[in-house]
């Protein structure tokens, strides 16, 4: 008889063990799911900053040839407006 206890006891060790086995292996695969999605996440957000950075920097090299082109135009009209300014009637003979 208490050979049958025992037994009983240790099935039903056996039995809780399982279940709580299956339980933490049943949230192991829902953690492993949500390990995927977040290295999934990270890997579209460092393309995503690999791509502002790219046009952060395009942005700069614009900016640098507004500067540059602004500065050229301002060349252009100071001598534009000190040749009309003195010779005014070599500019007008002049065909530009």
């Amino acid at each position: 008889m208490v050979l049958w206890i025992v037994i009983g006891v240790v099935v039903l060790g056996l039995v809780i063990l399982g279940a709580a086995v299956m339980a933490v292996m049943g949230r192991l695969s829902a953690l492993d799911r949500a390990m995927r999605r977040l290295l999934l996440r990270r890997e579209q957000a460092e393309k995503l900053q690999a791509g502002a950075a790219a046009l952060e920097r395009s942005v700069a090299e614009l900016q640098e040839r507004a500067t540059i082109a602004e500065e050229q135009v301002a060349i252009i009209k100071a001598g534009r407006g000190a040749s009309h300014g003195k010779h005014s009637s070599q500019s007008a003979a002049l065909p530009w």
